[in-house]
């Protein structure tokens, strides 16, 4: 049940020491602030971090031929390895697991492309169908490359939104024809790519460029995702498709020149992990931080019982019970730690938000937050932890005797 009284009594002590009850409340709210914005930095660099990976898909695993650098099997270093439609298809049909795969290969030699008066530099990269899903572009007009435009070997284009804006402006590209160097390509589709420096291109046909600019069937990249496989399973399909290559190349297995192979799975993961640590770690900081302004505060009122010895011994001869001298000195205690808890928050929040809205946004840096679950459980830890702080000095104060007390000077 609410007194009234007792609380009138908690407000009057601490208005007869404001300057001890500030600093005291001070310590603990610096501390949830201090809490708050380590947290919040954190995010804001796993943020950062998982922006890296927006452009290209996290779960993929990139294949490409370098040059040997060991003979093996009769054949000499200095080898070329060059990939090629058959080692794609080997891939596909052979490495179980796979979720989405496909081919790349810059087109050489683009001097400008060219709609009507208006004219660019852009790169131009062929590629296969499922090339958008790995790269992780939307489509925001028209549609992606498709089976049937690689089969037919179709002179199409999709073209990332910078293009569109400079070649076409306002008019919209879908239908209409771009002059790549001489040869006209019929744009079928926009994208936006989230990775700034992968929207200034055009995708065609991984099978028109092979046709087109005396491409063979060489291509420069095998890039496939792994779906839902955890870093065992993506692990085994990249050893199994580096075993495909090495025996059919002639590789020296300890060649780590001839064949580049990157594993975009545990990359992910070991950044992910070592944020996730950064988080863990300034939030046990910040908690410590917390835990000496409750120790501060359990001192304080240490000092408040042994200043109020004498009162409370009066209460306890007019009849005062345990329970309400110890009620009385943790809620005390509460008040303090609650209040100054919640300020300390809401400037942490403040803080985080500020930072959220005029901070530069960087690559590395992006985004910090706060975790409303996680502002919700600091409020409760401080109210848990207001009543641990009181409950030594109330006990001491419940402990009294009264002719002891009155007899203290």
């Amino acid at each position: 049940m609410f007194d009234i009284d007792k609380w009138q009594e908690i407000f009057s002590t601490i208005q007869k020491n404001r300057l001890r009850t500030f600093l005291t409340g001070f310590s603990v709210a610096w501390g949830i602030y201090i809490l708050i914005v380590l947290l919040g930095s954190g995010q804001g660099l796993k943020n950062g971090a998982e922006h890296q990976f927006l452009s290209d898909a996290s779960n993929a695993i990139w294949l490409q031929g370098d040059v040997t650098s060991i003979p093996y099997q009769g054949m000499q270093a200095g080898r070329k390895i060059k990939l090629k439609n058959e080692d794609f298809d080997y891939i596909r049909h052979n490495i179980r697991g796979l979720e989405y795969i496909t081919v790349s290969q810059d087109v050489p030699n683009i001097k400008s492309i060219n709609y009507k008066q208006e004219k660019g530099s852009f790169m131009v990269r062929a590629c296969g169908k499922d090339h958008d899903k790995l790269e992780k572009c939307t489509i925001i007009n028209g549609r992606f490359l498709n089976e049937t435009d690689i089969a037919e070997a179709r002179k199409v284009a999709v073209i990332g939104k910078p293009v569109k804006e400079a070649l076409f402006k306002d008019e919209d590209p879908i239908g209409k024809y771009l002059d790549v160097s001489g040869i006209l390509y019929k744009v079928v589709g926009v994208f936006k790519d989230e990775g700034r420096q992968d929207n200034d291109r055009l995708y065609i046909p991984i099978s028109t460029m092979q046709k087109c600019y005396n491409g063979k069937d060489y291509v420069d990249v095998i890039w496939f995702s792994t779906g839902n496989a955890n870093i065992v399973q993506s692990s085994r399909m990249l050893e199994e498709a580096k075993s495909y290559i090495f025996s059919k190349y002639k590789i020296d297995p300890n060649d780590d020149r001839a064949f580049v192979a990157f594993d975009n799975n545990e990359n992910y993961k070991q950044i992910m992990d070592l944020l996730n640590g950064i988080k863990f770690f300034v939030g046990i900081i910040g908690i410590g931080t917390i835990i000496a302004g409750i120790v501060g505060v359990s001192n304080i009122m240490m000092i408040v019982v042994k200043e109020r010895t004498k009162e409370i011994g009066v209460r306890k001869a007019i009849g005062a019970t345990p329970y309400s001298i110890v009620s009385l000195v943790i809620q005390e205690s509460i008040l303090i730690t609650g209040f100054a808890g919640y300020v300390g928050l809401v400037l942490g929040v403040i803080t985080t938000e500020l930072a959220k809205k005029f901070m530069p946004t960087t690559d590395y840096f992006r985004n910090p937050e706060v975790d409303l679950g996680l502002a919700i459980g600091a409020t409760i830890f401080l109210v848990v932890a207001g009543a641990i702080a009181g409950f030594v000095p109330a006990l001491k104060a419940a402990r009294i005797k009264p002719i002891e007390a009155l007899r203290d000077e």
